[in-house]
């Protein structure tokens, strides 16, 4: 074996030269590499107002902090406004008509105003040629404990199509 080694000694040299050629080029060519990567990242960890990227996020994670705290107040303030709503006037409903036969004009009316719960009260104005009276009766989910008249039902009964 070690004649062969001798005979073929010049052919080894050649090999194990452009091997190392090889290596040296595969060397330099992952360097070259490295070398823009490492040029990249720092650009990028330097972002692009010449701040360091760290601080950047930083800013950018409490700007996000603050937002997040801001919708949560507008949350709670939007349930706070649908209680309140619920609880304002929200529907609506009139009849005019003539209460009298000897009045015409439908000066006489039957209004219905009505809260979220159906709560609320039917206000009825009879106007005549000498006098005009007027009687509120109150609701509670849509009814009235007290009688009423076919205005004041048709009067409820409009205000509850508005309901959504």
């Amino acid at each position: 074996m070690l004649v062969w080694i001798e005979n073929h000694l010049a052919l080894l040299w050649l090999v194990s030269a452009g091997l190392l050629i090889i290596l040296l080029l595969w060397l330099v060519t992952m360097q070259a590499r490295v070398s823009r990567l490492l040029g990249r990242y720092l650009q990028l960890m330097r972002g692009r107002e010449g701040r360091p990227l760290e601080e950047i996020l930083d800013e950018y994670l409490q700007q996000a902090r603050v937002t997040a705290e801001q919708v949560e107040q507008l949350t709670r303030a939007s349930r706070q406004l649908e209680k309140a709503a619920k609880l304002s006037l929200q529907h609506l409903g009139i009849v005019r008509f003539d209460a009298y036969p000897d009045v015409s004009g439908q000066q006489s009316f039957s209004i219905a105003l009505v809260d979220g719960h159906g709560n609320g009260v039917v206000l009825t104005s009879l106007a005549g040629r000498q006098n005009q009276r007027v009687y509120a009766k109150p609701l509670c989910g849509w009814e009235s404990e007290h009688n009423l008249t076919d205005e004041e039902k048709e009067a409820i009964a409009r205000a509850f199509l508005q309901r959504h």
